[in-house]
């Protein structure tokens, strides 16, 4: 499997491509805006179709260009329902923001859970729900490379807002103590923003949420 790293979109928002080329398939991980023709590239590099895009959180700058992605490959779309207002009427977003965004609502064929389960690939992922950051952020957890896409619940050295709507620190602390760093101390953690790093990295070294 070939994992790519694609930031993107205004505040350069990663989004992460998955390719199994034996298979032909590919998953994505997250869609910022203007993400599509850089993955499309790499698609028709790797010989691969887009069979699914998940959506670790419904925040504009995660969902901006999943409208195009979705329009461009028929991909299944999946999501946490405590996100559903803003993954279908993403306008709300932009009272918060004070800015004019042009989201496109997203139209979620699979709503997830925590603890399920994903065969896609030929491989297996586990969901988890790291609510905090906001109420539907969750982590995707990848058993057999030991890779968590967490979304903007954890970054290196630094954690998600709790700011905006639906923010709260204390649920995030809880997520992240009871949900990332429970993973093993060699897991990859590809956040949102930013490089990656690994679960023992952040428990001994985080200044917002020690071990």
């Amino acid at each position: 499997m070939n994992l790519h790293v694609v930031p993107a979109g205004p505040i350069q928002t990663n989004a992460y491509l998955l390719c199994e080329p034996a298979r032909g398939e590919a998953v994505l991980i997250d869609a910022p805006g203007g993400v599509w023709p850089e993955i499309e590239a790499i698609l028709a590099s790797e010989k691969c179709r887009l069979v699914e895009l998940w959506l670790t959180h419904g925040h504009w700058d995660h969902m901006q260009g999943a409208a195009q992605v979705v329009r461009a490959t028929g991909a299944k779309t999946r999501g946490h329902a405590a996100d559903r207002p803003m993954f279908e009427t993403p306008e709300m977003m932009e009272r918060f923001m004070g800015e004019h965004l042009g989201l496109k609502p997203v139209k979620i064929d699979g709503w997830l859970s925590q603890g399920e389960r994903l065969a896609v690939l030929g491989t297996e992922f586990e969901v988890r729900h790291v609510p905090g950051h906001c109420p539907g952020n969750v982590l995707f957890y990848l058993l057999a490379a030991k890779s968590a896409f967490v979304g903007d619940a954890l970054f290196r050295r630094g954690i998600g807002r709790t700011d905006l709507p639906g923010g709260d620190f204390e649920e995030l602390e809880r997520s992240i103590r009871t949900q990332i760093y429970s993973l093993p101390g060699t897991t990859i953690v590809y956040p949102g923003h930013g490089q990656s790093t690994t679960v023992a990295e952040e428990i001994g070294e985080n200044p917002y949420v020690s071990g």
